[in-house]
């Protein structure tokens, strides 16, 4: 019997050893099992390879400041799992979330007894987001693509409005070794009767996402021919932004979060409501959704002597955006890097993007079984940086020793990993 919160987190992880099993046959069943929750509201459905979760976020505060319920899911989750339950981007109660986990237990008992399977920790975390929103009865979910996007979980959901953020390298393994096989992948989030939004594209990318798009006969909204940044300028903690939207223009509107690359995210997200509604939205509740608007980890700022910064970066493409953030608001200021990694990136490009930012590095892990080992990283940053490098495998450790440590003109900056971020987060913070 699941009635606690521990319980119910440790029912969840009993699953994680599962690993990863892409393929929607089984999640198919276990949904129709559930009655198929995620068939109860409209959906936007958000694939790519980095930009997802601000895209999301974005997209659901923009629809709470026009008075809708929204469900929002993202993966992984920064600190606390119920961030994967969210309602108006408010993380589910523990009540909430005891109640919603023992639910979903009853019905996978059932499920593993009809079928003689077994689901995966993912496909539970996504199941459980399903079925919550159904149960307090939401206007619109909100749901992030695990993975790829063809075979993630998520895709037993057929979405109104169809996000590909970017395609960049990451997760080859899975899903193809170019560009264009991973777009397929992508791509396939569109279903008929949805809208396709896509973001900045690789040019031999454009072609694939425009056939997906006349294939399935749906309106395709891409970036710089439909929509645009009309103007961005640098403000006090964040962007002051003019936008051409598919349906309207909106002008000094100002999100709060540091990176170019931000503004472009927020921009999908407002594209995605707009193709949701299909027609131009409220002005001030454009506002007021990008004013709320919120990304934990992606560039932010959780210190300021010294200034220490905190971003999931977690593959090239990750990196290079923001070391391009850092030159572009932070100046010349060099940081002491703490780092931690999957052995499953090109660990190369990602550590090349470090020159000229980091003035030395720490390198750390976190407590998952894909975590590259802290020395063979460190191997990577002295190969890669003629920088100092040292290895501390706790990562409180490395990051008060960065902090304790930083000249007066150096910061902090703790990247690589969102599961590193999301370990040492709440203890920077204060809140734990």
């Amino acid at each position: 019997m699941i009635d606690s919160r521990e319980g119910a987190i440790a029912w969840l992880d009993d699953h994680i050893g599962r690993g990863i099993r892409l393929g929607l046959d089984r999640m198919r069943d276990l949904m129709a099992v559930l009655g198929d929750p995620q068939a109860d509201y409209d959906l936007i459905h958000v694939a790519g390879t980095n930009g997802k979760t601000t895209v999301a976020r974005v997209a659901s505060s923009v629809l709470v400041a026009h008075g809708l319920r929204v469900g929002t899911t993202v993966s992984p989750h920064l600190e606390r799992i119920e961030e994967r339950t969210m309602l108006d981007l408010e993380p589910a109660s523990p009540e909430e979330f005891v109640q919603s986990v023992a639910d979903l237990a009853a019905f996978v008992d059932l499920f593993e007894a009809k079928y003689d399977s077994v689901p995966t920790y993912f496909e539970l975390t996504t199941a459980l987001a399903f079925s919550h929103f159904a149960t307090h009865a939401v206007d619109v979910g909100v749901i992030e693509v695990g993975m790829g996007g063809r075979l993630d979980a998520t895709n037993v959901a057929d979405g109104e409005v169809a996000v590909v953020t970017s395609i960049a390298r990451d997760h080859m393994e899975w899903l193809g070794d170019t560009l264009e096989k991973i777009a397929v992948e992508k791509l396939a989030i569109a279903k008929e009767g949805s809208a396709l939004v896509t973001g900045p594209l690789p040019e031999v990318v454009v072609p694939i996402a425009r056939a997906r798009a006349s294939e399935l006969g749906i309106p395709h909204r891409a970036w710089d021919r439909d929509f645009a940044i009309k103007d961005a300028r640098l403000a006090i903690g964040g962007w002051s932004v003019d936008i051409a939207g598919v349906h309207a223009d909106y002008d000094e509107v100002y999100l709060p979060l540091h990176g170019r690359h931000q503004v472009g995210n927020a921009v999908l997200g407002l594209v995605a409501v707009e193709e949701l509604f299909g027609r131009a939205l409220d002005p001030e509740a454009v506002i007021e959704g990008w004013t709320n608007a919120s990304s934990p980890g992606r560039i932010e700022v959780v210190g300021r002597s010294p200034l220490t910064i905190l971003d999931g970066a977690h593959n090239p493409s990750g990196l290079e955006a923001l070391t391009a953030t850092l030159d572009e608001e932070f100046g010349d200021r060099r940081f002491h890097v703490v780092m931690a990694a999957m052995g499953d990136k090109e660990l190369d490009e990602m550590v090349r993007h470090l020159e000229g930012v980091a003035e030395r590095c720490t390198v750390t892990t976190v407590d998952d079984p894909r975590a590259i080992a802290p020395e063979a990283l460190a191997e990577v940053v002295r190969s890669s940086l003629d920088i100092p490098v040292d290895v501390e495998p706790d990562p409180h450790v490395a990051v008060a020793k960065a902090v304790e440590g930083a000249a007066a003109d150096e910061g902090v900056l703790v990247t690589g990993s969102l599961y590193l971020v999301g370990d040492v987060r709440p203890r920077l913070l204060g809140l734990g």
